[in-house]
């Protein structure tokens, strides 16, 4: 299943970096979005390279299906609004 990196996960002054909010694709409810946790979520990077970081989906963010995934290392600020993929 494909997701969208949104954001980071944010407070007022803080920002956590391994942690993202991402937005899974055909999920629109919080009841959806509870199924995913504990999977893990790939990101792969654009260019030669193709570097993995692995994550997991850890919670639901809000109602609207969006989920949190913690990361083992932190995501580059490039990959907002890039692809990842969630291992069913």
């Amino acid at each position: 299943m494909k997701g969208k990196v949104v954001q980071f996960r944010r407070g007022r002054k803080t920002v956590h970096e391994k942690h993202f909010l991402i937005e899974l694709d055909g999920v629109s409810t919080r009841e959806d979005a509870e199924k995913f946790v504990g999977k893990t979520v790939e990101w792969t990077s654009p260019g030669k390279n193709k570097k993995i970081i692995k994550g997991k989906i850890s919670a639901p963010h809000g109602g609207k299906g969006i989920v949190r995934a913690i990361f083992e290392k932190g995501l580059p600020g490039q990959a907002i609004t890039t692809h990842v993929e969630v291992k069913t």
